[in-house]
């Protein structure tokens, strides 16, 4: 088996880039949380989280369970002091080589309890895309280590467009290997999602109505019920369509519309995908409707946070119509909505 779909090993250290963030916040501890309450992690775990931000170890533990579903529920409280004790925060920056000397630091000091010369580390970029490369450039240089498996996991967006893509991705390579990288969509591990390719290929019910000759249009909806919340200098910087269509929605077009794999390996089931996305034309003008929330219900609008700039013309709302031009859909509209606020 090919090392890079190896399960985790025991006596591995996760290291969060980003963790004072907003993505480590509300989804990575949570799921590292639901993880580690059933099990699932490797023995002898430890979660580092490493950001700018400087704070406490105790301040850092209420951030990082702060999300946490039903905490008052006597298992699971029991459960997140457990989870506490296998959490250590460092603080650094994210260019020049100190703060990574710091963090390395803190790693060997945790390997050095493990009854074992193999060690582990495992780095999730919870991070915005422009610091990527002088992250993956710091780690490489002062916290790999040449004694067992070295992982990055580098979370979406991937650059503004193809041309930045490219460039970040050769980057990148001259860093970490291919077997070492993982490129991730959150959406992806969603159950609904995942279900989806159980839904059309294990039910023979719906697979066989599953085309243009029963379906009149399909709609792909995103809605979510707050606005950028502090968040608005990275939200600005791509908008609703970069940080939610040309990604978590073309995922899941793509699994909806893509026809049945060879195999359900990654591989096969990439290739399935590229060929639907490539039998989709440029989208028109005139199939596509922008919006920016407003102040109401007493809420302030995507304006009134102080992160954005006053004279943006962001768009927080999008909803675009698309065609797939291939025997199963055409004629079909595909219909992807997305708004925030």
């Amino acid at each position: 088996m090919d090392s890079s779909h190896q399960q985790l090993k025991n006596n591995t250290i996760i290291i969060v880039l980003g963790a004072s963030g907003d993505l480590a916040k509300k989804k990575t501890f949570p799921a590292l949380f639901g993880l580690f309450k059933i099990g699932y992690l490797p023995e002898g775990v430890h979660i580092v989280g490493y950001a700018r931000t400087k704070m406490s170890e105790d301040d850092f533990h209420k951030r990082g369970v702060s999300y946490i579903k039903n905490a008052d529920d006597p298992e699971t409280a029991q459960k997140l002091e457990e989870f506490k004790g296998v959490m250590s925060y460092v603080s650094g920056q994210y260019d020049g080589d100190e703060g990574y000397s710091a963090l390395n630091k803190a790693l060997e000091e945790i390997e050095s309890t493990y009854q074992t010369k193999e060690i582990n580390r495992l780095f999730y970029m919870a991070l915005p895309p422009s610091v990527f490369i002088p992250v993956a450039q710091g780690l490489r240089r002062n916290c790999y280590t040449p004694n067992g498996t070295n992982r990055i996991i580098v979370e979406k967006p991937f650059g503004k467009d193809l041309e930045s893509c490219r460039e970040m991705m050769s980057k990148l390579k001259k860093e970490w290997t291919e077997d070492e990288t993982f490129r991730i969509d959150h959406y992806l591990g969603k159950e609904m999602v995942k279900n989806i390719l159980v839904l059309r290929f294990a039910n023979i019910v719906f697979s066989s109505g599953w085309s243009n000759q029963s379906i009149k249009s399909v709609q792909i909806t995103f809605k979510e019920p707050f606005g950028t919340e502090g968040r608005g200098g990275y939200f600005d910087e791509f908008g609703i369509i970069r940080d939610i269509q040309q990604n978590h929605l073309l995922q899941v077009l793509s699994i909806l519309t893509m026809e049945r794999p060879v195999s359900f390996s990654a591989e096969d089931i990439r290739d399935e995908k590229v060929k639907v996305l490539r039998a989709i034309p440029p989208i028109a003008k005139e199939d596509v409707l922008l919006g920016q929330y407003v102040a109401a219900n007493g809420k302030p609008g995507y304006l009134d946070d102080e992160t954005v700039p006053q004279n943006s013309v962001c768009p927080t709302f999008a909803a675009l119509t698309l065609w797939i031009h291939n025997p199963r859909w055409e004629g079909v509209p595909f219909i992807l909505k997305a708004g925030k606020g």
